[in-house]
């Protein structure tokens, strides 16, 4: 704990320092290979949408083994119907006795047909669930459109609290760069998109959003006033600014890391299937990337853009000629002969006085 806490403190005051902003390309990089593999998640696979986006009939059978045997005999005892609607359908564990099956739009008969299909094939116990396809629009479309005021908001907010666009649309390209690649992740699991999922994906964002305006204010206060003076770079007071707010975004991000991968942990691996499993993906996911972005994708778009400033170019300039004003002209250094001279000249000075009894022993 000595050791990490000093750590900390070294990174505070620029002992340690790690080039964040410097190094701006690697991350970009890095990021465009996540983004690009996320993209051909979703142009692969697709997302799947789950019944309350594309509507259908979800049938809970109750089962005593939910093992990969009971999901399979379900699953061909329901195509076996020969229904088109229930040609394809989805079917997963939900826990240790119970096994949900998803379909498509069906009608009445269809659904007691489909019912007693999985009856026969051994379900004790078949509940019904059915979900319109104009539900599954309309949650689409209020999902979008929180969607999209959350992202108008934070605009505005970082805008108003900044007073500086270049930070809102670096704080953007950071959420995008988190919603792209939660959303890829999903596509390659093959875990179903529910309102879970938009829940946690607009929970991510705030997330994301709350690290990057840490590391902004931040930066702010290292960069206030700071084409007054020449001693420093504007990039390199930024990159001390995520030095500095480091250790505390890498201890709060596996702060919230532990908890939601026990959750998604449980929803996996106990209860198989529902919305606990789905909205813990994309918390673990965003929350990670969130981390990422903040620190290596938001700042240093930020100080890209800041540096395009006149005013910021202009003080660059004067850091830059200063810097090479001092290689060039060394420190001025006194000759070697003035040095003895001015030291015994200093001891003259301080040998005290003979006094009178000294002076008429000396006669």
């Amino acid at each position: 704990m000595g050791r990490l806490s000093s750590f900390g403190q070294h990174l505070y005051t620029g002992r340690v320092s790690f080039d964040f902003v410097g190094r701006r390309l690697l991350w970009y990089a890095i990021s465009a290979v996540l983004v690009l593999g996320s993209a051909a998640g979703l142009g692969v696979n697709g997302l799947e949408r789950g019944i309350d986006f594309k509507g259908g009939v979800e049938f809970t059978a109750q089962v005593s083994d939910a093992s990969s045997a009971s999901v399979d005999r379900l699953r061909e005892a329901v195509i076996d119907t020969g229904l088109d609607a229930a040609s394809s359908p989805v079917v997963n564990t939900s826990g240790d006795s119970a096994i949900r099956v998803q379909t498509s739009a069906l009608t009445q008969d269809e659904t007691s047909q489909v019912a007693d299909a999985l009856a026969s094939a051994g379900a004790t116990e078949v509940s019904q669930n059915l979900v319109g396809p104009s539900w599954g629009a309309e949650v689409a479309k209020k999902a979008a459109t929180g969607l999209v005021v959350f992202l108008v908001i934070v605009v505005l907010f970082i805008w108003a609290y900044f007073r500086e666009w270049r930070m809102s649309v670096a704080a953007m390209v950071a959420l995008a760069h988190d919603l792209v690649i939660t959303v890829g992740i999903y596509a390659w699991s093959g875990f179903e998109v529910t309102p879970a999922t938009v829940t946690g994906l607009l929970t991510i964002l705030g997330y994301s959003l709350y690290d990057t305006v840490v590391v902004f204010d931040k930066v702010r206060e290292n960069t206030r006033g700071i084409t007054a003076s020449t001693s420093r770079l504007y990039a390199e007071q930024a990159n001390l600014a995520v030095n500095q707010t480091l250790v505390r975004s890498i201890n709060t991000s596996i702060t919230a890391l532990l908890p939601v991968g026990a959750l998604l942990i449980v929803g996996v691996g106990v209860l198989g299937s529902g919305p606990l499993k789905d909205l813990a993906l994309a918390l673990f996911v965003g929350m990670a990337v969130g981390t990422y972005s903040s620190i290596f994708i938001a700042t240093p778009i930020a100080v890209q853009l800041k540096e395009r400033d006149p005013a910021i170019r202009e003080h660059t300039a004067k850091v830059l000629k200063r810097r090479a004003k001092e290689l060039e002209t060394p420190d001025a250094v006194a000759p070697a002969t003035a040095r003895p001279v001015a030291t015994s000249a200093a001891a003259g000075r301080r040998q005290p006085q003979r006094s009178s009894r000294q002076q008429r022993r000396g006669r």
